[in-house]
């Protein structure tokens, strides 16, 4: 089996004598991927089949890794019953294909040439937005160990991006919500911070920093000491000016 990696598709080319017998294998008991695509055309001279598909037809899947992206199928061989149906002469097979192309790649003719850098490098430079949430000690200093807490502390909890080259961020949290179990949908749950933004600490220590507090509670009812809380975490540009659906408040409960 041969496979070809293009730029949108792969070629799969099999012979027929698959299992190098000198049997030759029928091309109707040959699928592609989950979705058993049939091959797309037959080369009766070299007793070869074969197959021509999109990286996301016939089922594939495909895994992002740092570096990669893998696009994986299978061929399935799914022998049909001999002229005796009693006996078989040959075993199912399913072979696996994987394509590979890598993620930090410069794809260009070379008819431009930047001089300060490649095109490839600054993009995933500006894309690469690093949200975090932690928990912090009394005076904000740094990140506190999770020793557990009672009813009555405070939890200071910090929003932060961390936005390497890209331009200047404003950080917002839309929302947080605290469960007994991870996500935002289970029962019971007790909003934090809803409506696009509620009380924080200001002045933010800097535009891609938010501040706020929690008083430490249980859910009534439910003897479990261990609470999810899970936020939506957003910046917008800094010269943007706040609006409706991207603001921290910070009311005066007086």
């Amino acid at each position: 089996v041969m496979v070809q990696c293009q730029e949108a598709q792969l070629v799969v080319t099999v012979h027929r004598d698959l299992f190098g017998t000198g049997r030759l294998v029928n091309a109707a008991d040959l699928t592609l991927g989950p979705s058993a695509c049939k091959h797309s055309s037959l080369n009766p001279a070299q007793n070869t089949i074969m197959f021509t598909a999109g990286l996301h037809e016939c089922g594939s899947i495909v895994q992002i890794t740092p570096d990669s992206l893998i696009y994986r199928t299978l061929l399935s061989y799914d022998p049909s019953p001999a002229s005796n149906p009693v006996i078989i002469r040959s075993n199912p097979a399913v072979i696996p294909i994987e394509c590979h192309y890598p993620r930090r790649e410069n794809v260009s003719s070379n008819a431009i040439r930047p001089t300060w850098a490649p095109f490839s490098s600054a993009l995933s430079a500006e894309e690469r937005l690093v949200f975090s949430l932690r928990l912090m000690n009394e005076d904000w200093t740094a990140e506190r160990p999770f020793t557990g807490f009672q009813l009555g502390d405070v939890l200071n909890i910090q929003a932060e991006v961390g936005t390497e080259s890209h331009v200047p961020l404003r950080l917002f949290v839309d929302s947080c919500v605290a469960a007994l179990s991870p996500g935002t949908d289970s029962s019971p749950h007790y909003s934090v911070i809803d409506f696009n933004g509620s009380t924080f600490i200001t002045p933010r220590p800097r535009e891609d920093v938010l501040r706020f507090k929690i008083d430490v509670f249980r859910f009534a009812g439910d003897d479990r000491n261990l609470i999810y809380i899970t936020c939506h975490l957003k910046v917008t540009p800094v010269d943007q000016a706040p609006d409706p659906l991207n603001k921290a408040c910070s009311f005066n409960k007086a």
